[in-house]
């Protein structure tokens, strides 16, 4: 698989499915512009990156902002004079408890990280892969969406949300020669399982939780980056408004 000379962003590649993305695409000669909120943590993913022959650059970016996801957007033209493709992962979720124990607040977070960063990643990218002739959006959504766990209930609805929005832009955006994919991961051995478990953080829990995943296991950010980068590929270029279940089974 080659990526050289196509411009890569990814979002909340400080860490977790992003970081991995990140590197995959590097390893194929991609160039990255890693983009997330924690400067420090980005910053060191980008500058080894770099150290290993690979060319990323980081951003800092609340993608809830549209004046940060317009710098974003800014930072990748002046550097690399394009954007080519566009994954779509930063993401949040709220501590798995009851539904009416989840606050305002908290809710809003959540839907404006998840929902509302797809609007503005289009908002801001579209016009720019409509110009260059064509482009590729890969949504990383969730099995959540598709089967939802007790105690996730306002994160469910929103990787439905990413899932719906997913499929909608493929359509209307399929005469532009830009394409919409998405990934629906089965929960992940990254920072934000600690909130998705129910309860604490524990050999026991987790056990329940692979019990049913039919291929026994966690999903780690090697599955998200292997699917992402065949959806970004010239491989998968009759390929749109697919949401792909990396869940070993899960879904089935």
């Amino acid at each position: 698989m080659d990526f050289s000379g196509k411009t890569v962003i990814v979002t909340g590649a400080g860490g977790g499915f992003g970081e991995g993305i990140a590197r995959r695409f590097a390893s194929f000669g991609a160039n990255i512009v890693a983009a997330d909120m924690r400067a420090d943590a980005v910053g060191a993913v980008a500058n080894d990156i770099a150290s290993k022959g690979g060319c990323a650059i980081a951003a800092t970016a609340d993608v809830t902002r549209g004046a940060d996801v317009a710098a974003l957007a800014k930072v990748a033209i002046d550097r690399f004079g394009k954007v080519d493709i566009v994954i779509n992962n930063a993401g949040i979720t709220h501590k798995n408890r009851p539904m009416l124990e989840i606050d305002e607040e908290t809710f809003d977070r959540v839907y404006a990280v998840n929902v509302k960063s797809i609007y503005l990643s289009a908002m801001h990218f579209v016009p720019l892969m409509r110009a260059a002739g064509g482009g590729v959006f890969v949504n990383i959504a969730s099995t959540a969406g598709l089967r939802p766990r007790p105690g996730l209930t306002w994160y469910n609805g929103s990787k439905g949300a990413a899932i719906a929005l997913t499929k909608s832009m493929a359509v209307e955006l399929a005469p532009d020669r830009i394409r919409v994919n998405g990934i629906n991961p089965v929960m992940g051995d990254t920072g934000m399982l600690q909130d998705l478990l129910p309860g604490e953080d524990s050999e026991e829990v987790r056990a329940r939780i692979v019990a049913t995943i039919p291929l026994g296991r966690l999903s780690q950010p090697r599955d998200i980056a292997n699917a992402a980068t065949f959806l970004a590929s010239p491989d998968s270029d009759l390929i749109t408004g697919i949401c792909l279940e990396v869940d070993g089974g899960r879904c089935i």
